[in-house]
């Protein structure tokens, strides 16, 4: 059983460190100066992390193989989101993040992070590939219970780090003064991954 959870550990730390919307998101926040709306943004990932390892466990992926339709309506859902998103800080002024324009409360920091992160259904095949491939042909529910607390506990260390480490002052300066650039990058970010989505999507609806 340790063996498995360790498993599943290195696997989901490689995929939280590749670059992706939620670390975009979190790290962003920090470094505009919202440490606390990084935080809270970075609770919502972690929740819905744990949303989709569940599904994960109970077995909503197969479900979205007989059922594709349903998977392909949440991608297209997830691609829109993040445009939207996108055009969003593109529009808003150079360093709104900073001034509180994109999320300026905890509740709305923990949605946008919420939502960014169930909104890629992408996310139940990682998670459903991940425990086929490391779990023993019968799991107990013990060990099904185990790998998605080491998934949250995983993206909570993952998040909250993350949010400390691009809050610190040298990184809030070098923000500060490109944060024009900044935002049109976070922009061109957001609005890549969305596209992408929805690219993929049309490409999945095609086969």
């Amino acid at each position: 059983m340790i063996a498995t959870l360790i498993s599943i550990w290195l696997l989901h730390l490689a995929a939280l460190a590749s670059p992706g919307a939620n670390v975009l998101l979190v790290s962003q926040m920090a470094a505009s100066g919202r440490r606390d709306s990084a935080r809270f943004a970075g609770l919502g990932v972690v929740v819905g992390a744990g949303l989709w390892a569940v599904s994960a466990v109970l077995g909503v992926h197969a479900v979205f193989q007989a059922f594709p339709v349903l998977r392909l309506s949440l991608q297209v859902v997830g691609g829109l989101y993040l445009v939207y998103v996108a055009i969003r800080v593109w529009r808003s002024e150079p360093g709104a993040w900073s001034e509180g324009a994109l999320a300026v409360s905890p509740l709305q920091a923990f949605r946008l992070g919420l939502l960014t992160n169930v909104t890629n259904p992408k996310a139940a095949l990682f998670y459903s590939s991940v425990f086929a491939a490391s779990f023993p042909p019968e799991p107990t529910h013990a060990l099904q219970f185990a790998a998605v607390a080491v998934v949250v506990t995983n993206a909570l260390c993952w998040y909250m780090v993350l949010a400390f480490l691009f809050s610190r002052r040298g990184i809030r300066n070098a923000y500060a003064g490109a944060r024009k650039t900044a935002s049109r990058v976070t922009s061109v970010c957001f609005g890549a991954f969305g596209v992408g989505l929805l690219l993929s999507t049309y490409r999945a609806a095609r086969t």
